[in-house]
């Protein structure tokens, strides 16, 4: 199912909601559409709606102040784009770099993407008492960057500039 991300009534980014939760906040009057996928469009009896990239709730609602993007198995999935941090190939699980019996901790610089194959051979190891090497450094997200990749977004040109994440993002970058 298609993510959609939500703005705040100012712009600011909020979260990803489905795009059955978006096609709804948009029929109730409580968001408009500020970006729609193009030539798609959704039809009903007695409605026709755009499908929903980006929505923007039509009333400011105040969040509290976020630094750091929460930690999830899904957020590395979503971070490392489902590529394994080994091989490449399709990534299904999160492996710990350095393992949980050793100390390791539930968090973005200790967690990669993997593929079930390589997570079963590095088992309860680091990846140097493993013989096996990171394609890519674990890095943090902020949160807005979170919210892009969790979008699917590769390159800035998707998103309008006034959405585009600013430079020196880390979003895309394969450290």
């Amino acid at each position: 199912m298609r993510e959609t991300l939500v703005l705040n009534a100012s712009f600011e980014p909020l979260s990803t909601v489905p795009l059955r939760r978006a096609v709804v906040l948009v029929l109730q009057d409580k968001a408009v559409v500020e970006q729609a996928h193009s030539g798609m469009r959704l039809r009903a009896a007695s409605v026709e709606l755009p499908v929903p990239q980006v929505i923007r709730l039509c009333r400011y609602v105040r969040v509290p102040f976020r630094r750091r993007a929460p930690w999830s198995r899904r957020g590395v999935l979503v971070r490392d784009r489902h590529r394994c941090a080994y091989c490449g190939r399709r990534a299904t699980t999160v492996d710990h770099v350095l393992p949980r019996s050793l100390g390791g901790r539930d968090t973005w610089l200790n967690t990669v993407a993997s593929c079930a194959a390589d997570n079963h051979r590095k088992a309860d190891r680091t990846p140097e008492q493993a013989g096996m090497r990171l394609l890519r450094r674990p890095f943090e997200p902020t949160p807005a960057d979170a919210l892009l990749l969790a979008l699917g977004v590769r390159e800035q040109e998707q998103l309008p500039e006034w959405l585009a994440p600013p430079e020196g993002s880390e979003v895309g970058v394969a450290a």
